[in-house]
C-alpha cells in the first residue's frame, strides 16, 4: 500500500514539474515576445512622423483660405472675358502652394 501511493506521488510529482516547466516556457516566451514588441515601438516612436499636417496658427489658416478666395471673386468680378477668369483662377489654384511655402515658410 505504501508503495503504491509512493508511486502514485512521484508520478503526481512529475506530471507537475512537467506542467511546471511548461508554464516557465510560456512564461519566458511571452515574456521575450512583449520585450521585442517594446523595443519595436520605441523604434517607431523614435522616427520622424511623415505625412502629418505641420502645425500653422489659426490666424494663418484662416489667411490661406480666405486670402484667394477674395482673390478669385474679385478676378470673377473684375475680368470680363469666362475664359481669362477660369484660367486666372487655375493659375491662383496651381500658385497657391508655393506661395504659402515662401510667404510663411515650411513647418515640420
Amino acid at each position: 500500500m505504501s508503495k503504491e501511493r509512493a508511486r502514485r506521488r512521484t508520478e503526481r510529482l512529475a506530471v507537475l514539474e512537467k506542467e511546471k516547466a511548461a508554464r516557465a516556457r510560456r512564461s519566458t516566451r511571452r515574456q521575450r515576445r512583449r520585450a521585442l514588441v517594446r523595443s519595436l515601438k520605441l523604434k517607431l516612436k523614435r522616427r520622424p512622423r511623415s505625412g502629418t499636417l505641420y502645425k500653422r496658427s489659426r490666424a494663418q489658416r484662416t489667411g490661406i483660405a480666405i486670402i484667394p478666395l477674395i482673390v478669385a471673386l474679385a478676378v470673377w468680378f473684375l475680368v470680363p472675358d469666362l475664359a481669362l477668369r477660369l484660367v486666372l483662377i487655375a493659375m491662383l489654384v496651381l500658385v497657391l502652394p508655393a506661395l504659402v511655402v515662401v510667404v510663411l515658410g515650411r513647418r515640420f
